[in-house]
């Protein structure tokens, strides 16, 4: 719960649970769509920035944003209405990642602020994330219902919203590795380590292969690491260099990804130099 929210009433109810969702707009029928005068500003999702997803775990990103109330309801009444965003590829009648978990804070009668996470996950029998082609900028929608107080519908209707979510497959490095261990000042260190990347297809993490990664190096007493040199992976997503041992200190490796690929960095090595 943000600070700035702490202590208001929360709107009853108004939370929607994964796999279930509240109310069940998404699921409603596409004849009874039509304006429901809802007002959503200000949707920020994942606070702004990529979604990196590997193989295997759920990842929950995080959005926030404010709804405007049409007349005749308000925040006392919170199962009358409902707000839910989602991400799609294709149409916006069908959404393929969906919302988890969301609370509504009541800011006014007419007026909330709303926070929660999405759900997506690379399990192939959820069908929302299929292939590495589904590494790229997906749409942004929201879903708006209005109901009588006996549960039927009024009114709903799919909206877009401007701008997109990039979806990235998580990137992984492995320790970096230095040989030999100890090394006299002035001979050569051997430092290598392997780059891989999920496969949205095998649901495995697989080589990826001609990718710059950094070679950083951080001496004993200081704060920060800095680059040493650039090297690029071969067909197996391994990397391998040498530098000339000066100092005792710590190695890394650092991908900065792309428009497809999360960022990595490597475990450390701390090398003593005789």
């Amino acid at each position: 719960m943000n600070a700035g929210i702490r202590g208001r009433r929360r709107t009853a109810a108004v939370i929607a649970t994964a796999g279930a969702l509240a109310l069940s707009v998404l699921n409603a029928p596409a004849a009874q769509a039509k304006d429901t005068g809802i007002v959503v500003s200000d949707l920020v999702i994942n606070n702004g920035k990529p979604v990196v997803v590997g193989t295997s775990r759920v990842v929950e990103p995080s959005f926030t944003f404010d709804i405007a109330l049409p007349p005749g309801y308000d925040t006392n009444h919170p199962f009358r209405y409902d707000a839910q965003p989602f991400l799609y590829q294709r149409s916006v009648l069908f959404p393929e990642i969906e919302m988890g978990i969301r609370t509504c804070f009541e800011l006014s009668l007419k007026k909330a602020h709303c926070e929660g996470s999405l759900s997506i996950d690379p399990d192939p029998s959820q069908e929302q994330i299929v292939s590495n082609s589904d590494a790229t900028t997906w749409k942004i929608g929201v879903a708006l219902a209005l109901f009588k107080d006996n549960g039927d519908l009024v009114a709903q209707e799919f909206e877009t919203r401007p701008g997109g979510v990039s979806l990235r497959r998580a990137a992984k490095l492995s320790v970096a590795d230095a040989t030999p261990e100890p090394v006299a000042k002035g001979k050569k260190l051997t430092l290598t380590s392997k780059l891989t990347r999920a496969n949205w297809t095998t649901h495995k993490n697989g080589p990826y292969a001609g990718s710059t990664v950094s070679l950083q190096f951080r001496a004993k007493n200081a704060a920060t690491f800095k680059t040493l040199k650039k090297v690029t992976t071969n067909t197996a997503g391994g990397l391998r260099t040498t530098v000339t041992a000066s100092a005792d200190g710590f190695f890394r490796w650092v991908y900065y990804g792309n428009t497809t690929t999360g960022t990595a960095t490597s475990g450390q090595d701390y090398v003593d130099v005789r």
